[in-house]
């Protein structure tokens, strides 16, 4: 078996919930060494909390069982060793200090100021290891942000603009049903990780890593001129299709919609071929790119007529036949049950920790392929707690007596 690129690493994961759990998810993914540190008065992680639960009895909305555990933990705890202890417990730094002499990163989700109140923050970490790498993904950066500077990722969408990206003309600002914001940080988040890491390696001196969920996204709203768009006059929000990229959007068949993208020459040629009209590919209104963007609207509803009557599969096998990208718009658990991102472990099916596989219940995998190494997700969530003796006493070589006196005190 080929070892895993991040085979040897050690990270300490004191994140919560989403963002920060996703990084360490990928981390773990890779091949490190997650060590997840939970509140052990809290329950742990918050997303522990989360329905649906699994357990036994199968799928459910409220927890019945105590080894009943949440798809929200099932999914984001994978590979992952869960210790206990309470950060703000005096004893808590220096056993929080033993795990930073044999790690290379630590990564946190809190508000900004958080770990420095606590006494926890990079400056604390590199006193006693000079190589860690300290990751913080906050909702505005370690400046803060307005009022209590806290973010969920509706908060982030709202502010980031991509809201008004979607939709179409005058409609009501749209939320995206995933959770982007949560999910663009921790990508950024796990590139300047590994990056400082790699600095580390050369020079012996970690640093601290500080990534916005308000940045992540606005970056990539960034990505698209909009400002341009305004200024000439295109609309920012188009809806179903995209104007000036015609012949694109989304279309309706007479069973389902579809997706098309015929914004060259060439696709737009197949495309009329596909219709039956070779003849508009002559026609002055659809002869050329720019002739198709300012008649848009025209074209697209004879995308929309001659699409709306004829059965998806016949849709899709025309525009297929004549080279023009299209496919269907899934929903997302076909999506998730393609066997091409299942053969690629791109999304594997999860497992309960005690319970096993429950059937057709699946989740996110590593979408990246190595051609020498390995990465996967392959072990099941942790109990609250259940490496403490593993981390705590074979680790850091605390003894037995040591970790009651540990549990009794309420540090772990």
């Amino acid at each position: 078996m080929a070892e895993r690129p991040l085979a040897g690493r050690t990270v300490i994961d004191l994140t919560t919930a989403l963002s920060g759990p996703y990084a360490t998810l990928l981390l773990a993914g890779l091949g490190a060494r997650v060590i997840k540190v939970e509140n052990p008065l809290t329950g742990g992680d918050s997303s522990r909390n989360n329905a649906p639960y699994l357990g036994a009895a199968g799928l459910s909305l409220a927890r019945g069982a105590e080894d009943d555990m949440s798809v929200s933990m099932l999914l984001r705890g994978r590979n992952k060793q869960s210790v206990t202890l309470n950060l703000k417990h005096p004893r808590a730094r220096d056993v929080l200090g033993g795990l930073v002499k044999v790690s290379d990163i630590m990564i946190d989700n809190y508000s900004a100021g958080v770990t420095a109140r606590l006494g926890i923050d990079h400056d604390w970490a590199s006193a006693i290891n000079p190589r860690i790498v300290c990751t913080s993904i906050s909702g505005f950066g370690g400046q803060g942000g307005p009022g209590s500077g806290k973010a969920m990722d509706t908060i982030i969408q709202a502010l980031s603009g991509v809201m008004m990206t979607a939709g179409a003309p005058g409609e009501p600002p749209v939320r995206f049903g995933l959770p982007v914001g949560d999910l663009v940080a921790p990508l950024y988040a796990v590139i300047g990780t590994l990056a400082a890491v790699l600095r580390a390696d050369a020079t012996g001196q970690g640093q601290h890593v500080d990534v916005s969920m308000l940045g992540a996204l606005t970056s990539l709203v960034a990505c698209e001129p909009f400002d341009a768009y305004e200024k000439l006059g295109l609309p920012m929000r188009t809806g179903a299709t995209v104007p000036r990229l015609a012949p694109f959007g989304t279309f309706r068949a007479a069973d389902g919609w579809f997706a098309l993208c015929g914004p060259t020459d060439a696709f737009a040629r197949g495309l009329f071929t596909a219709m039956g009209h070779d003849d508009l590919a002559a026609d002055p209104r659809f002869a050329s790119r720019d002739a198709r963007v300012a008649n848009a609207g025209e074209l697209h509803e004879l995308v929309g007529a001659w699409a709306a009557d004829r059965p998806l599969a016949e849709v899709l096998d025309l525009l297929a036949r004549h080279g023009v990208p299209a496919a269907e718009v899934r929903e997302p658990g076909d999506a998730v049950r393609d066997p091409l991102v299942l053969e690629r472990e791109e999304v594997v099916p999860l497992t309960h920790p005690r319970h096993g596989d429950p059937g057709d219940l699946y989740g996110t995998g590593v979408p990246i392929r190595f051609s020498g190494s390995e990465a996967a997700l392959d072990r099941p969530a942790p109990g609250l707690g259940e490496h403490n003796d593993e981390i705590y006493g074979g680790l850091l070589g605390y003894s037995a007596g040591e970790l009651k006196t540990l549990a009794d005190e309420g540090v772990i």
